[in-house]
């Protein structure tokens, strides 16, 4: 008996056996996205200038919605990745513009950002969650259900050489920083609790071919932190996931169960992050997002290599749920349409779909 989209994503995450592994992208951006809706993708943000000035901030918040589920009903997902729509031109969001001019000092510079943050307040306002009042109005106007992830990432490190140094050098700031982080992310959970998402990604980049700290200091600094955030999501009944590109295995445990996630996602393919080794060691416990390499293999592999790439994760995330395919990361100009086009029919193909024209 065929699933709905729903059962099928919560099938997945409840380690049960759907009708077939879920699909869903993480970013879909021009021009992928465009040739696939017949016009302009206003979530795009090369595109969103245009919709604004055309449909009036509200417009294209509402466009951004339309865009978001016409663009998983096209290509048959099961669930959508949405994050927070601009502000209307009165509000900026971001906490860097209160500490532009920062010291030079690592750790002195960081004192400021912690400052600067304790006085913008945790939560962006309310008129940049619009689009997700917007979206479940169309779904439902179209009378599908069809889950929703959305971002809380707060707590990620990438290129942050400010916040490395604090972290070895005065790890009383750093900690401070990591806790505020925790605190905005905790503000955006009950936020996005009162709009009934269903999964909230949490974390963020702090590895490439390596982790760029150390195992230790993931444990101290990082680990307590979403494991406070992913408590909340679960009393919300709401499901949580952990997200970073790169290479995690010197962390792997932490990451996954120590952390307390239910999912990961960003799973790098490239960096040495196999779904098969990942589904042995963690199956049981973990449902995997992911992994399609979509800077390697997607942008330049030959339709052959494309598509046994698809069907060799497929096959490698199969068994007692707990694998939802998409890929590591975003579907951008570097992926061409026609390879993109052999993913979504390669996985069609696999489960006996009518293919996409």
């Amino acid at each position: 008996m065929s699933m709905t989209s729903r059962e099928r994503v919560e099938a997945a995450l409840r380690h049960e056996e759907p009708d077939r592994t879920p699909i869903f992208e993480y970013v879909l951006l021009s021009p992928v996205a465009d040739h696939v809706l017949g016009r302009p993708h206003a979530v795009d943000p090369g595109n969103w200038p245009v919709a604004r000035a055309e449909l009036g901030w509200e417009g294209a918040v509402r466009q951004m919605a339309v865009d978001w589920l016409d663009l998983a009903l096209l290509l048959g997902h099961d669930m959508m990745y949405v994050t927070l729509n601009p502000p209307p031109d009165r509000l900026e969001i971001g906490l860097h513009a209160a500490s532009a001019e920062l010291s030079p000092d690592p750790v002195r510079a960081v004192e400021e950002r912690n400052a600067a943050v304790e006085v913008c307040g945790d939560l962006a306002p309310d008129e940049v969650f619009l689009v997700f009042a917007f979206l479940q109005d169309e779904m439902r106007k179209q009378g599908v259900d069809l889950p929703i992830l959305a971002p809380a990432y707060a707590h990620g490190i990438w290129a942050d050489v400010d916040l490395m140094v604090t972290m070895l050098a005065a790890p009383k700031v750093a900690h401070h920083h990591f806790a505020l982080a925790t605190r905005r992310t905790l503000a955006r959970i009950e936020k996005y609790v009162q709009l009934g998402i269903d999964i909230i990604g949490l974390g963020g980049d702090f590895s490439g071919n390596r982790p760029l700290i150390s195992p230790q200091a993931y444990q101290a600094f990082i680990l307590p932190e979403i494991r406070t955030c992913c408590r909340r999501v679960h009393d919300a009944g709401m499901w949580a996931v952990n997200t970073s590109d790169g290479n995690l295995w010197p962390v792997i445990d932490d990451f996954l169960l120590g952390c307390e996630v239910d999912g990961y996602l960003e799973i790098d393919f490239h960096a040495g992050m196999d779904l098969g080794r990942l589904k042995q060691g963690y199956g049981d416990r973990i449902t995997f997002l992911g992994n399609l390499d979509c800077g390697n293999v997607l942008s330049f592999g030959s339709q052959e290599e494309i598509s046994q790439h698809v069907v060799d994760c497929l096959k490698a995330g199969q068994g007692g749920g707990g694998h939802i395919l998409c890929v590591s990361n975003a579907i951008t100009a570097s992926v061409p349409l026609e390879s993109y086009l052999v993913v979504v029919n390669t996985y069609r193909d696999f489960f006996d779909l009518p293919r996409f024209a």
